[in-house]
């Protein structure tokens, strides 16, 4: 097997991409491509200290930039580009987070209108320290003081909408985008189905860390420095995001209301055992049910995002995605360390 090519890109401020869709190819890649990526933090990096607040010093909707989008030569609709995270590491040594009036899972927002007032605009940063891997928490209130064990991941990856649709990269759909899954980590295979030529893959958006449904609506937001390999499979079609890591098929399913995202992710997973693992629809139906895992992604973007995930030592020994994930594992353990020319 030939060394796969590498490619190191370090955007200048003015070469992100702002929305899925609708932004020109920053560069074309071979299937097979190994990039070495820096992604801004959603703030663009202007939250720097618990003086920037975001209504001052971000411009809207100019919010979560994009590393992107990469033409990938031979995609087409009806194919599926896989993205393998091989390692993702903050870029610096803090990271920001914040309450924004008008916006998060416990607070009037501007689709759940009432008399309640906006919470205060108030602004968190976060301490890491990567040599011991935690992340910590300074309280405002009190001389609370507590550090976390980091689990970098990224909020956003996604390729072109269909229809000729332009999304906001803070949207999730079924095109990818804003998910803000925490299970979008190293070591995970993303599986994103193509719906324009080139399929125009994105990503962005990193978390040191995020709970399990992002609450507020602000993870720990920094910026990264992201290893993936994208590859091609012609012909293998991926109605939702999916993602596969060594223990566990999952996927995802962004709408409003919240069950809606419940179900497109619980059906998708059913669809992906019928497809890959012989089920019928009533049997998955019925195994899904005693056997899938729920987390909730994130209750704050302008579509809610789910997830069903699955053992995959509960099912049958089966290929599934041609074997692409434990492949590109492999690729991942060979590759050099990131320093190659930049594009």
């Amino acid at each position: 097997m030939s060394e796969p090519r590498m490619i190191t890109v370090r955007p200048e401020p003015g070469d992100y991409a702002w929305t899925f869709g609708g932004a020109a190819p920053y560069a074309r890649i071979t299937p097979g491509t190994v990039l070495d990526v820096f992604t801004e933090d959603c703030f663009g990096g202007r939250v720097r200290s618990e003086k920037d607040l975001v209504s001052q010093v971000c411009e809207f909707p100019y919010l979560n930039p994009q590393t992107g989008p990469f033409y990938v030569e031979g995609a087409e609709p009806g194919d599926t580009v896989a993205v393998h995270f091989v390692s993702i590491e903050p870029a610096r040594d803090w990271a920001a987070s914040t309450t924004v009036p008008l916006f998060g899972a416990l607070t009037s927002t501007s689709t759940t209108a009432s008399l309640q007032a906006p919470l205060p605009e108030t602004v968190w940063i976060w301490q890491l320290d990567r040599a011991r891997r935690t992340a910590t928490f300074q309280a405002k209130d009190s001389d609370l003081r507590l550090a976390l064990p980091m689990d970098p991941m990224h909020g956003t990856v996604g390729v072109a909408p269909a229809h000729l649709e332009v999304r906001s990269a803070l949207a999730p759909d079924a095109h990818g985008g804003n998910m803000d899954t925490p299970e979008m980590r190293a070591g995970v295979t993303c599986y994103l189905g193509v719906n324009v030529e080139g399929a125009l893959l994105s990503l962005g958006d990193g978390h040191a860390r995020q709970g399990e449904g992002e609450t507020c609506g602000v993870a720990v937001e920094c910026a990264m420095n992201t290893v993936i390999i994208v590859e091609l499979l012609k012909g293998v079609s991926t109605p939702w995001p999916r993602l596969e890591s060594d223990t566990h098929l999952i996927s995802t399913g962004s709408a409003r209301p919240l069950e809606d995202a419940f179900r497109i992710s619980q059906l998708d997973l059913v669809q992906w055992l019928v497809r890959d693992y012989g089920f019928s629809e009533l049997d998955a139906y019925q195994f899904l049910t005693q056997a899938v895992e729920s987390p909730v992604a994130n209750v704050c973007d302008t579509n809610y995002t789910c997830i069903a995930k699955i053992r995959k030592e509960w099912l049958p020994d089966r290929e599934t995605h041609r074997g692409l994930h434990a492949r590109l594992r492999d690729v991942a353990a060979t590759l050099p360390k990131p320093g190659v020319p930049s594009i």
